[in-house]
């Protein structure tokens, strides 16, 4: 008989009955795509009327104070120490990242990077299938809603045989005068709990909790670590800390954190990105660049004596590529939010597309974009390298559509 367990206090127990040792993902058996959703969105238009502007909402308590470190080996469950091990001798790890997935118009958009990345897992070697996902926000619109959890979420990846982690976007936890949901709930009772929970979000699918340590967490795996942080709820700019008390409403936790991570695996010959969902840099003008956040992000990198090999975003709802020249580093800057939810142009309807790559500064270069398709980033970390790749989500575009290669020890990059 499988054993009860719940989420931590305040972070929204289920109440639902969990496996008694293991976690699960996919459904037991494939099953085709949705045509319409089960409960439909309707329309937020009103709601976003009563959004205080420029107000932040608080940061959830970590599930285990001082303990801010997840493993894929726990993710796992049993299978976790055998699929470590089986990681390690093949020399390399295989994942994929997502941005601002869930569709208020129905599931087709969702559908079409779904099926994409569920197809990875079919005719690979074993070496080359991805060992999980990393949501970078934006998992539910508009307000993140539990009730919404199943569409745009659980039915969207019932056929992925995979973990999917994540951090919170702006919609995760934005709310709205006379809301009585509190913010991130939803996300904390899905993402964030004791153990793996059989979801009431998830009705009735197999997929079950994830055990995060909070809403921003360091995730170790063989060949990569992935820093997570959360940028709250306003459009723009995200934000991660008080910048010196101009955003009094929440503190410099964050920054303590991105710190003593980066110091931790500064010497651990592996790649190590930093996912944040509004962007440092990005172009266009539906979603701005973040600029507080950048210099939050400097300088704990500097503080630390290390910089990430990679950040990666979402927010804005296409793809962007920079490269940022750090000292004798090169870092690539990534967006990545056109997985599922809307596809916004960087150029005005008619308008000369962008040259790329394209010198913004001294530091910086915009390498490439898509601002047309849905897609989606597959990763592969060995011990000398990290590759991003970035495949739009159309059935017949068979190979990436873009991609960097960074040499691990030098922090530069190599020709692809």
């Amino acid at each position: 008989m499988a054993k009860q367990t719940h989420a931590s206090p305040g972070h929204g127990a289920s109440g639902h009955a969990a496996p008694e040792t293991d976690p699960a993902f996919s459904e037991l058996q494939h099953t085709g795509d949705p045509t319409e959703f089960k409960i439909p969105h309707g329309s937020d238009t009103k709601l976003y009327d009563l959004i205080v502007k420029n107000l932040l909402q608080p940061i959830p308590d970590p599930r285990v104070p001082g303990n801010l470190v997840l493993t894929l080996e726990e993710v796992l469950g049993s299978a976790g120490a055998d699929a470590v091990a089986a990681i390690k001798k093949a020399g390399q790890i295989v994942f994929h990242s997502v941005g601002d997935t869930g569709s208020t118009k129905g599931p087709t958009s969702q559908n079409m990077v779904a099926d994409k990345l569920a197809n990875d897992f079919v005719g690979e070697a074993a070496s080359a299938v991805p060992s999980f996902l990393y949501h970078l926000g934006d998992v539910v619109y508009s307000f993140g809603e539990g009730r919404f959890y199943y569409d745009q979420f659980y039915d969207a990846y019932r056929n992925y045989p995979a973990p999917i982690l994540a951090i919170p976007g702006n919609h995760d936890g934005l709310v709205y005068k006379g809301d009585s949901l509190t913010t991130l709930e939803a996300f904390l009772r899905n993402f964030v709990t004791d153990s793996p929970q059989l979801a009431t979000d998830a009705m009735g699918l197999r997929r079950t909790t994830m055990t995060q340590p909070g809403v921003y967490f360091a995730f170790d795996a063989p060949f990569v670590t992935i820093i997570g942080l959360y940028s709250n709820v306003l459009e723009d700019p995200g934000i991660i800390s008080s910048q010196n008390g101009k955003y009094p409403a929440i503190n410099d936790e964050q920054l303590a954190f991105l710190t003593s991570q980066l110091t931790r695996v500064k010497n651990a010959d592996h790649a190590v990105i930093v996912a944040v969902h509004h962007p440092p840099y990005t172009g266009g003008s539906a979603h701005k660049a973040s600029p507080g956040l950048l210099t939050d992000l400097d300088a704990c990198c500097t503080k630390a004596g290390f910089w990430p090999h990679a950040f990666l975003s979402g927010h804005a709802h296409n793809y962007q590529r920079f490269t940022r020249t750090v000292g004798k580093f090169d870092v690539p800057y990534i967006v990545c939010g056109n997985s599922g939810h809307n596809v916004t142009p960087l150029t005005k309807k008619g308008g000369t597309p962008l040259r790329t790559p394209n010198k913004v500064n001294n530091e910086l270069i915009f390498e490439n974009y898509d601002d047309k398709n849905y897609g989606y980033l597959r990763i592969t970390c060995d011990a000398e390298t990290l590759r991003i790749e970035y495949h739009d989500a159309n059935p017949d575009q068979k190979t990436d559509s873009d991609a960097v290669t960074v040499d691990i020890k030098s922090h530069t990059m190599i020709s692809n």
